[in-house]
């Protein structure tokens, strides 16, 4: 699941250098803190929020396999 978000989050900043994922596993769910530079940060959440929708869609269809909760926080 990290590794599924830092490619996803890489493909779309500048600086790709600049990217980490922190995971916080808990009992039934998971906690995934997405970090960027700050200047990144627009190009993550898009226009009114929609890229970081699409992002968080796509977590949650991937941990339905592992059946697990995944909440995505995008941390700058």
């Amino acid at each position: 699941m990290r590794d599924l978000l830092e490619t996803i989050a890489k493909a779309l900043v500048d600086n790709p250098d600049e990217v980490s994922v922190n995971e916080v596993e808990g009992e039934s769910s998971l906690i995934l803190e997405l970090k960027v530079s700050k200047d990144d940060m627009g190009k993550i959440i898009g226009k009114q929020g929609r890229i970081a929708k699409a992002i968080r869609t796509v977590m949650k269809s991937a941990a339905v396999k592992e059946n697990k909760r995944v909440h995505v926080d995008i941390i700058q």
